[in-house]
């Protein structure tokens, strides 16, 4: 059973950040940064911080593996990036995987995110 506050599934995960106005994405630029179009960002590993990181397993499709970050700028603006893992990886720009290592990470609690 699932217990209070539990979020189990990426949808579930995603509306939350959307009801938080959470729901900025990040992706890789074609210069190898991480950008906010959005907000009109541009960042290096050293900007960002891995606040957050949810695993999700398909129930019978190995390529339905993702994993969620959620990264906090150096101005407290929370974002996110989305990948499949392993061989499914859905980014194929040179240089993500070397990027996200390069991010430190400080595991918070989802209290302290979504409070």
């Amino acid at each position: 059973m699932e217990k209070p506050g539990e979020m189990t599934t990426l949808s579930r995960v995603m509306q939350k950040l959307h009801d938080k106005g959470l729901d900025h994405e990040l992706k890789m630029s074609d210069h190898g940064r991480m950008q906010n179009k959005e907000k009109q960002k541009i960042y290096n590993p050293d900007e960002l911080k891995i606040i957050k990181t949810y695993r999700f397993e398909g129930e019978s499709d190995p390529g339905d593996m993702s994993v969620l970050y959620l990264i906090e700028d150096k101005e407290g603006e929370i974002g996110y990036v989305l990948d499949a893992y392993g061989t499914y990886s859905t980014h194929e720009e040179s240089g993500f995987d070397e990027f996200i290592q390069k991010i430190p990470v400080e595991d918070r609690d989802d209290q302290l995110i979504f409070a």
